[in-house]
């Protein structure tokens, strides 16, 4: 695939659709069934084979990608910054704008407020939303949350969340509500936070183990629509420029989920610091 050369200033993408698929063919290529991936395997210099994950594998100083994966952006962005419009960034953004469609006018809760979440936060707040709601635990995260464009903050620990999100919408619920955590608590939140007719976005990974029940009355009487967002239903070639040129124009605050800057060597002490809830990202320099 062309487009890409030696020296490029390029964003890595984990999904690269085919062009070829049923779903590009249908001209759904966020929903691309056979991703861009490199063909020839990595190896380590003994031969060893490697599993990049993602198709990525970018906890490295050198790596192997489809040169569909490579997104040209502007290289005024900082590296730091560019570098998470390739995941954390676009998938919470693009939950929001794309999967949930957000527009100007519309209540929005976001359920966990992490770098997805917060991601989410700031999309809602970007697309027009006259009421962005985060919910979460931790009180710093409810922090970052309102730099990001909420216009309110629940506490999940000390307040009925579902009651709390309508009392702050009239006693309706929201238009749209983004799930970025991935329980079956969570989502059975979000889904009795909605209005009547409202859309209810996961884009929290739950574990494979995880169910949930809901009553079919209320998927019955409350109508709406249930979704699923994977990588924010984004088109890297389009979207990461995207976001890119509203950071460098002022329009999307990037630099606030820089957290810290790690080496290599740091990056089990930053998951844990991630883990512990301490930071909204940790950005490896080489």
């Amino acid at each position: 695939m062309s487009g890409v050369a030696p020296g490029d200033y390029v964003v890595i993408a984990w999904r690269a659709p085919c062009g070829t698929c049923r779903s590009c063919l249908r001209g759904r290529p966020w929903y691309c069934l056979d991703s861009l991936n490199a063909r020839q395997p990595m190896t380590l210099a003994d031969g060893t084979p490697l599993s990049p994950a993602l198709g990525i594998g970018a906890f490295a100083e050198r790596t192997l990608v489809a040169a569909g994966q490579c997104v040209k952006v502007d290289p005024a962005a900082r590296p730091e910054v560019a570098g998470l419009v390739g995941c954390g960034v676009m998938a919470g953004f693009g939950a929001a704008v794309n999967t949930g469609g957000v527009s100007r006018g519309d209540t929005v809760a976001v359920i966990g407020c992490g770098g997805v979440g917060n991601a989410a936060v700031a999309g809602a707040s970007f697309a027009g939303a006259r009421t962005v709601i985060a919910v979460d635990l931790d009180a710093r995260k409810l922090e970052w949350a309102k730099g990001f464009g909420a216009t309110h903050t629940v506490d999940a620990g000390t307040e009925d969340v579902v009651e709390r999100i309508k009392e702050l919408t009239g006693g309706f619920g929201v238009d749209v509500v983004v799930e970025a955590v991935g329980s079956p608590e969570t989502y059975r939140q979000a889904f009795l936070a909605r209005d009547l007719a409202g859309t209810l976005v996961q884009v929290g990974v739950p574990r494979p183990t995880m169910t949930i029940e809901l009553p079919m009355i209320e998927l019955f009487g409350r109508g709406g629509a249930l979704k699923s967002s994977w990588y924010g239903d984004c088109l890297p070639n389009r979207d990461f420029p995207i976001l890119i040129d509203l950071y460098l124009s002022g329009r999307l605050d990037l630099d606030s989920f820089v957290t810290e800057t790690v080496t290599l060597d740091d990056v089990e002490e930053a998951f844990t610091r991630m883990q512990r809830g301490e930071v909204l990202r940790s950005v490896v320099v080489l």
